[in-house]
């Protein structure tokens, strides 16, 4: 019996695309889905909506709930997370205290002060998500969408390296997806590989038919100064390669933009953005939650992108898939740092996620790479070693903070962050 977990179902928006991806495969419809979050209402939610999209697919599904992670992870063959943990209340002090400092951010969920702190309160659940595991379900399948990404995947790595983790985010896919839109060529008849770290892998090979797609892009860009005017373009322009993640997220990896007001102008930069995001990822819960018991139908028409189904199904049928994924470098990109996560293409099958070794990337990309890297590896060691001053230590080392902040700024205000955090962040931190 193929069962598949849940953890932070009630992210029902997320919940509710998985569970039609999945269930829209044949030889899935019959899975028992285990649906566990710590919010009663919530897990009310995400159960209807399971039901309901269940009965509009006419598949058969068995689903259970429960309030209790141990329980839910009983008999798991997939494990897929989602959780956040804070929720939109940590969101915004995540924003709100740096900006007190004059620190810019835009979406705070991966790497500056927004991703150290947002890490710090993720890591104490992960590990005892990865105990739970290897206890109750150790042969099961973690498939991770909770950012920030690579530190999570690096902390896993470091705490239950014999865990089968995985990371997965479709922010390659989305990169190739537009930009093939943009240059008006068919994505299905595209081959392509990215490499590097979540949010910031590069497209190294991106072509049609044999074909290099980067000089229609060049020419694209020759002849249109709007589309110069977005943070990845001017990245691309001066580094030959383009990076996987959305311009918001890109600008705030490195020191180049933020800090500057006519960067910040030039380049449309949308300060604070995620505030935005995740206040209308609460407009969007009670939406559907009101739809949901108000009797109306999903709406579950929509391109199927999400990778964890189609990791599923490949696990479970043994059908090919090639994705990009986040795991711990073992080789596999070498003028990287070993162990910590780095995201490069996988095989998928019977046998499981099976990472590709890349090799060296292009000199300039791991050059920038490296700045995003240590911040991750220094809030790692911060956590395993419940050491305070390496949390500083990563904020110094973070490209936009250390552009923007002197340094007793910076320990001014991860002194603040931790007061404000209180009982999330680790006794031993605080």
């Amino acid at each position: 019996m193929t069962v598949i977990t849940f953890l932070g179902a009630g992210s029902v928006v997320f919940t509710r695309e998985l569970l039609a991806d999945l269930l829209n495969f044949d030889e899935l419809r019959g899975v028992t889905l285990s649906l566990h979050d710590i919010d009663t209402e919530r897990l009310e939610t995400a159960e209807a909506i399971a039901r309901r999209t269940a009965e509009q697919l006419g598949a058969t599904p068995e689903i259970r709930t429960s309030l209790d992670r141990r329980r839910a992870l009983e008999g798991s063959t997939y494990v897929i997370n989602a959780i956040q943990v804070g929720m939109h209340a940590a969101t915004v002090r995540d924003f709100e205290i740096p900006a007190k400092y004059g620190l810019r951010q835009t979406i705070g969920d991966t790497l500056g002060v927004g991703g150290i702190f947002r890490a710090l309160r993720t890591f104490p659940v992960l590990e005892g998500i990865a105990r739970d595991m290897q206890e109750i379900c150790p042969d099961a399948w973690l498939l991770n969408y909770t950012n920030p990404m690579a530190m999570n995947i690096g902390y896993l790595a470091a705490v239950a390296p014999e865990l089968k983790a995985v990371g997965l985010c479709h922010s390659v896919f989305w990169t190739v997806h537009d930009l093939c839109e943009l240059i008006g060529v068919p994505l299905d008849e595209v081959d392509y590989s990215a490499a590097g770290v979540n949010h910031q892998a590069w497209l190294y090979r991106w072509e049609h038919r044999g074909e290099n797609l980067y000089p229609k892009l060049d020419a694209l860009l020759e002849s249109d100064d709007d589309l110069k005017r977005r943070v990845r373009m001017d990245m691309y322009k001066r580094l030959g390669y383009f990076p996987t993640e959305t311009s918001e997220h890109s600008s705030e990896y490195v020191p180049w933009y933020l800090h500057n007001d006519a960067e910040v102008e030039r380049l449309r930069i949308p300060v604070g953005d995620y505030l935005r995001i995740s206040q209308g990822n609460l407009d969007e819960y009670a939406q559907v939650r009101g739809d949901v018991l108000a009797g109306k139908p999903l709406d579950l028409h929509r391109e199927a992108t999400e990778y964890a189904p189609q990791v599923i199904h490949s696990m479970e049928t043994g059908e090919i898939r090639r994705i990009h994924a986040n795991v711990a470098n073992r080789g596999l990109i070498s003028n990287l740092p070993e162990n910590y996560a780095v995201e490069v293409p996988c095989v998928v099958d019977r046998l499981g996620v099976r990472p590709e070794r890349v090799g060296a990337l292009p000199a300039q990309c791991a050059a920038v790479n490296r700045p995003f890297v240590s911040v991750g590896e220094l809030t790692v060691r911060a956590a395993i070693e419940g050491d305070p001053a390496k949390v500083r230590q990563a904020a110094m080392v973070d490209p936009n903070t250390a552009a923007t902040l002197t340094l007793d700024q910076i320990w001014e205000l991860c002194d603040e962050l931790t007061v404000a955090h209180g009982d999330l962040i680790p006794t031993a931190l605080r």
